[in-house]
């Protein structure tokens, strides 16, 4: 039996790789021996699960979300360099784990950015999930060059708390992307800003209060603003479009420089050879965190349920809350939820979610393949 161990990360708990290797090593315990391939669908995770295809990793530093110096990593092969918002600058960043919704700055992504143009990459892919800032960019774009000032003429450092002061931007240094192709990898639909903006919709899970979301959204609504006087004309008419509050509007800073949007699961399962990994295969294991009715709306296991039609597709999660009845229609030939094998809490406990990932594939594998029993459940 030839199956293909294909999953995201479990968000807080493990790494694709994590995952993946769990799964296969269940599956193994009944004789059969799989291919794997972490998967990433432009959130954070997406520069692992590319070192894991095949791209080569460069440690980089940065500046945190809130400027404190962070070690993370780009990944680069010949004509393309994936950068990530989750480590460099995003929530895992915040000293403490303390939210900052003021001062936190998208300044570190900018600076991975910076970090990854020296490889003379001809496509740069932007993953966005798991952004600790509202700054509209700001950051992202200092790091790269451009500079703004108050009404008075200071140089304003970079982040939400200082987005309504902007009166004046200065472009004139700012780095030439010319020649690359800039891409935005995600789903998020969001404008920049109003009712369904960044600051709206994300900003209270980045610690930001009502008021702080109605300061925050203003600061974005001047941004604009000035953009369009400073030689942007298509500024408004960007940050209205779909995706451009995407990662506190780092997603519009990327519009403003060239990048276009892409869906993530879609391009992330091209950028890692999905199709050429199913060649031949009878079974796809794949898995995420949570199962739930958003992931039947072009999320990273639906589309890739689709595409591995007519192979069966078997789904583990750490909790799913998906009816059975829509397993079908969303690519599923059946789903395992570790939550079903244990009454703790394992979102944060990494090594007993390995243990039943294993215990999963196990019995992935024990139903799928004849072979001698004897597997007992490590915890209920």
């Amino acid at each position: 039996m030839r199956v293909l161990v294909a999953p995201d990360k479990f968000k807080g708990s493990l790494s694709a790789a994590d995952v993946a290797e769990h799964l296969a090593a269940g599956l193994a315990s009944v004789g059969i021996d799989c291919r794997q391939l972490p998967l990433a669908d432009g959130g954070d995770g997406s520069v692992d699960a590319t070192i894991a295809a095949g791209f080569t990793p460069h440690p980089i530093t940065t500046a945190g979300a809130t400027g404190t110096p962070h070690r993370g990593r780009i990944a680069v092969n010949a004509t393309t360099a994936v950068v990530e918002v989750a480590n460099t600058c995003g929530l895992a960043t915040l000293p403490s784990g303390r939210t900052a919704p003021l001062d936190a700055s998208s300044l570190g992504v900018g600076q991975a950015i910076e970090h990854a143009l020296r490889h003379r990459p001809t496509k740069l892919i932007l993953a966005l999930g798991g952004s600790a800032s509202t700054d509209g960019g700001m950051g992202m774009l200092a790091a790269l060059g451009f500079t703004f000032y108050d009404a008075a003429g200071r140089l304003l450092r970079a982040g939400g708390r200082t987005l309504p002061q902007i009166d004046q931007i200065d472009a004139s240094r700012a780095v030439n992307l010319s020649g690359i192709e800039i891409l935005i990898a995600g789903d998020v639909t969001n404008p920049l800003s109003g009712p369904n903006g960044a600051a709206h919709t994300y900003g209270p899970q980045k610690g930001a209060d009502p008021a702080t979301v109605d300061y925050l959204d203003a600061g974005l609504d001047n941004l604009v603003e000035v953009f369009t006087n400073n030689g942007y004309p298509k500024a408004r008419a960007l940050a209205d479009s779909a995706g451009a509050g995407s990662a506190g509007g780092i997603a519009f800073a990327a519009m403003l420089l060239g990048a276009r949007m892409v869906s993530g699961a879609e391009y992330f399962l091209d950028l890692l050879d999905f199709d050429n990994y199913l060649t031949n295969t009878d079974l796809v294991v794949t898995g995420e965190g949570s199962i739930d009715e958003q992931t039947e709306h072009g999320k990273l296991l639906t589309v890739l349920a689709r595409r591995s039609h007519p192979v069966p597709v078997i789904a583990v999660a750490g909790r799913n809350t998906l009816p059975r009845s829509h397993w079908q229609q969303a690519g599923f030939s059946r789903i395992y939820a570790i939550s079903d094998y244990t009454d703790h809490n394992t979102a944060t406990d990494r090594a007993l979610t390995g243990e039943l990932l294993t215990y999963i594939g196990h019995e992935i594998g024990r139903t799928n393949h004849t072979l001698p029993l004897g597997w007992s459940s490590p915890a209920r």
